[in-house]
Formats: structure tokens, C-alpha cells, sequence
């Protein structure tokens, strides 16, 4: 069986606390000869425990983009959190990790809570590794300016459309993956087409508004300016159904059934209604002006 070093988490949002602890599971694995790995779940524990489930910063492939991209680890474990896993005892999942997924070595954040009812602690876990003759290491809180990093503050920031500031504790900008789909193709007639994309169900969405984003297109390293709009086209649509579309400045080309990353830096203004077409592509011109000064000023 494969040795590995498994860092354990949900890793919403793969923050900068998760990458701590990411980094120490790599050091690990060099230092063990081993691969570096991580087990998390396909959806959140709180969706089956009686919590409530609050929306989340990713969904899974969101999740295992940004692990792979960013810390260079592809073997993901997605262990589905059904009825079986969610009643197995904390020392019987300790046990799994030895025995079927082959761990030498593990991984945790300091508030790391597993097994049936949460009774798994990371107190509990390293001394139950040390009877099966396996490493743990507990990685400490991490803090910005006072504040602890965590998925819950993450997603405050979010919710209030402070772009900037949840890059801080993210580590990363906020990112939306999707494949790129027909919508109206309203925007070719105003001379700036879009891509149009969906936040996933259960996914987080921001305040609907304008945005500066980047999107990275397929074989792209670099990304490309554009504004994004999050919400309901209120001046060409009677629908009220939420929409994702972006438009990449100086980008012609066909993006149809491609995977897409979108980044959102910075909310530049609310979401408006405006007397006619003519004025919302005004506006248009002006968001996109606005982009362009905002990636220039911090480049």
C-alpha cells in the first residue's frame, strides 16, 4: 500500500490556516519518503449532524483546484460523509487511516473535531496514532492582525462583498470554476460579449453587483482583466434569475462548454437598473475602465 501523510480538514475556502497545516503535511512526507495527501468529504458533516449548514466558499472541485494548484497535492481522499461514516467511532476512523488508506503520518488543524457526535479531538488523535505507531501533528490557529483564520470569518467577509480583505485571510483571491454556458448573448449586441457561469447549489454567493475579476482561461497561466456581474440583469430581464457573466476585455473567441477560473478582487458597485440599453452600456465602458485602473494600480 501507498505511504502516505494525510492531512485531514473539509478545507473550505483552502485558506491560510489550511495552508499551514498543507505545508506542514508536504514537509512531512519529504522528510518520511511518503506521499503528501489529504482526506476530506464530500459534503459538509454539518449537513448531516442537525447543525446548519452554512452556505459554502467552494464546492468540491472548487476545493481540489485549489489544493492541487496551489500546494502541488493531487491525491485528495474523498470519503463520502454518509449515515455508515457519520456513526463510526472517532478511534475506529483513526484506525481506517492506518489500514485502508495507508497513513504513516497525520495532519490536523488545532480545532479538528472527527468520529461519531465529534468526539474525536485532536488530543485523542495523536495518542491513538501513537498506539498504532503512527505520526500526528496538531498545527496551531493562525492569526491575521488578532483575528484566528477561519472558514466561518471567511465567509462574513464574503457575505459583505469585501473582496480584498478575504484575499488576506484566504491567502488567494475568491474564485468561482465553472463551465461556460449559453445565456442571452445580450452582450455581443452591446459590443462586450460575456461568459456566462453559475455558483454551484450550497456555494456562497456574493453581493450581487459588479466586480474586477481576472479569468483564467483554459492553458492560460496569466489571467485576463475582466468585470463581472452577479445578479439579475434588472434592465433587459424580466426573469429575476441569478446570473454569473463576465467580460474579459480586449478577448474575442469562443469559450462555450470550457472550464473557467474567475477571481473576484474587488466590488466596484452594486447592482443598478438602468432607463434603456443605450445607458447600461454607458455604464459597461465605465466598470470596465475602472477594472483596467484597478489591476493597474497593483501591478
Amino acid at each position: 500500500m501507498q505511504k502516505r501523510v494525510i492531512a485531514l480538514g473539509f478545507f473550505d475556502g483552502v485558506h491560510r490556516g489550511h495552508a499551514a497545516l498543507l505545508g506542514v503535511a508536504c514537509q512531512r512526507a519529504r522528510d518520511l519518503g511518503a506521499s503528501p495527501a489529504v482526506l476530506t468529504f464530500d459534503t459538509h458533516p454539518a449537513t448531516h449532524t442537525g447543525g446548519e449548514a452554512a452556505p459554502l466558499i467552494n464546492s468540491l472541485a472548487g476545493r481540489l483546484e485549489l489544493i492541487w494548484r496551489l500546494h502541488g497535492i493531487q491525491d485528495v481522499i474523498v470519503v463520502p460523509f454518509d449515515e455508515t461514516f457519520r456513526r463510526l467511532p472517532w478511534d475506529a476512523f483513526v484506525a481506517a487511516l492506518k489500514h485502508d488508506y495507508g497513513a504513516i503520518h497525520v495532519v490536523c488543524g488545532h480545532n479538528y473535531h472527527f468520529g461519531y457526535s465529534g468526539t474525536g479531538n485532536p488530543q485523542r488523535l495523536q495518542a491513538k496514532c501513537m498506539e498504532l505507531g503512527i505520526g500526528a501533528d496538531v498545527v496551531p490557529e493562525v492569526k491575521i492582525d488578532g483575528t484566528t483564520v477561519s472558514s466561518t470569518h471567511i465567509r462574513s467577509l464574503l457575505t459583505a462583498g469585501d473582496m480584498e480583505t478575504a484575499a488576506r485571510f484566504l491567502g488567494h483571491a475568491h474564485t468561482l470554476i465553472d463551465t461556460v454556458h449559453h445565456g442571452f448573448e445580450l452582450g455581443r449586441t452591446l459590443g462586450a460579449p460575456t461568459i456566462n457561469m453559475a455558483f454551484p447549489s450550497g456555494v456562497l454567493i456574493p453581493p450581487c453587483g459588479v466586480y474586477a475579476t481576472q479569468v483564467f482561461l483554459p492553458d492560460e497561466p496569466t489571467g485576463r482583466t475582466a468585470v463581472t456581474n452577479i445578479g439579475r440583469r434588472p434592465t433587459v430581464s424580466e426573469t429575476g434569475n441569478l446570473t454569473v457573466e463576465s467580460y474579459i476585455l480586449d478577448f474575442s473567441g469562443d469559450l462555450y462548454n470550457q472550464q473557467v477560473r474567475v477571481e473576484f478582487h474587488r466590488f466596484l458597485r452594486p447592482e443598478m437598473k438602468f432607463a434603456d440599453v443605450e445607458e447600461l452600456k454607458a455604464q459597461i465602458e465605465r466598470d470596465a475602465k475602472m477594472a483596467a485602473g484597478y489591476f493597474d494600480g497593483i501591478t
